[in-house]
């Protein structure tokens, strides 16, 4: 009975594999592929009404996602934070039990009571009669699923479950490809910022490369912050600096700058030059440094000993992104002597008592005025600088 099958799914077979390891392969979303792949399943006579593609993520605030493909509408994709509700609801669904059983799991749904699985309620809203889930592991050790839902009276036939189980071998390996540029974009996206790991993507790796980028540069520590956590257990240090960082991050990334590296309770951040209008950039700069001090002002904790408080520096040069270290251990870090005068101004914050300070090339940059305070001697230049607040 099962050559019979086979037989009659050959030529619709052959074609999705074809589809799968040609054009499918070649998407750089996946959502794309769980479209593709529901109409041309419909087109070889299986009567999916909607498949969904759920897989665990590398990424900092989700700990999975899915892609939702339902006849006649838009694909949906769904984040799942990390944390308990997500846990919960894989503890209670469908792709658990096949995770298990490492095998196929058939429902048909009429049959079903409704709380054996978290998803079973809206599949019987939503007119569903028959789920088919199979799970997908990657070789990196992750566990994923690709589930099956039909409104069909009849259900999935025998030969639409044999050709989707011949079909599963080549989805899963494309799907894993996939999967695997996707988490390592997203991983150096997160650890170097977005222009170096497009840097680094694009092969430039070698020990010694360096690129430059014109742009306003933002730079702010922690002020006191051995002193806060000198009595902190590790745990308690990390949620301190996570909670100050969200003052900063926000603020910045709204206006359109980019983090480039957090150095212990300091963070480094651009804002690049459009064209020729570089004033942009230093407004830029400065309204997200101006919002995250209003923000850390807003939010100081009672219970951490004088506060969180910041300096901010903002500084006008370039930031060059440079490979360096030594043999196969390198760091895609950010030097400079614009970037290494940026954090020698921040110094001057807690001497001036000035919680943001700018360098007179940033200044000009600006549209609005601005109060010179004096020239200082940072650390490591041989001239004065001098120093300005808004």
């Amino acid at each position: 009975m099962e050559s019979v099958h086979l037989e009659s799914i050959d030529d619709d077979l052959a074609a999705l594999r074809d589809w799968l390891l040609t054009d499918a392969r070649l998407k750089t979303d996946i959502r794309h592929i769980i479209t593709g792949l529901g109409v041309r399943l419909n087109a070889s006579g299986v009567p999916v009404d909607r498949l969904t593609f759920a897989a665990q993520a590398l990424h900092a605030e989700h700990v999975a996602f899915s892609s939702t493909w339902v006849r006649g509408e838009e694909n949906m994709q769904q984040l799942q934070a990390h944390g308990f509700e997500s846990i919960a609801d894989y503890q209670k669904s469908t792709i658990r039990a096949a995770h298990e059983s490492r095998a196929p799991l058939f429902l048909w749904l009429p049959d079903v009571p409704a709380d054996r699985y978290t998803l079973i309620p809206e599949l019987k809203h939503d007119g569903y009669i028959h789920y088919l889930c199979f799970p997908a592991f990657f070789g990196n050790g992750h566990s994923n699923a690709l589930t099956c839902a039909t409104r069909e009276p009849a259900g999935f036939s025998q030969r639409a479950i044999a050709l989707l189980e011949a079909l599963m071998p080549t989805l899963v390996a494309v799907l894993e490809i996939l999967s695997s540029y996707k988490a390592l974009d997203e991983v150096l996206r997160i650890y170097v910022g977005n222009e170096p790991h497009h840097a680094i993507l694009a092969g430039h790796i070698g020990r010694g490369q360096v690129s430059r980028i014109r742009s306003a540069i933002l730079f702010a520590d922690m002020r006191n912050y051995t002193r806060i956590t000198s009595a902190m257990d590790p745990e308690g240090a990390v949620a301190l600096l996570n909670r100050y960082f969200d003052c900063l991050v926000p603020p910045i990334e709204a206006e359109g700058g980019e983090v480039l590296k957090y150095m212990g309770d300091g963070l480094l951040a651009i804002f690049r030059d459009r064209s020729d209008d570089t004033g942009a950039a230093a407004q830029a700069a400065l309204a997200a440094a101006s919002a995250a001090l209003a923000h850390i002002h807003r939010i100081e904790a009672a219970d951490v000993r004088g506060g969180i408080q910041a300096g901010i520096a903002l500084h006008h040069g370039e930031a060059a992104y440079g490979n360096v270290g030594s043999g196969a251990r390198l760091d895609f870090t950010v030097v400079g002597r614009d970037v290494n005068l940026t954090s020698r101004l921040a110094q001057l914050n807690k001497v001036l008592g000035e919680p943001l300070l700018m360098s007179r090339r940033f200044s000009e940059h600006l549209w609005t005025d601005t109060h010179r305070l004096g020239s200082f001697r940072l650390d490591g230049f041989d001239d004065e600088i001098e120093v300005y607040r808004p």
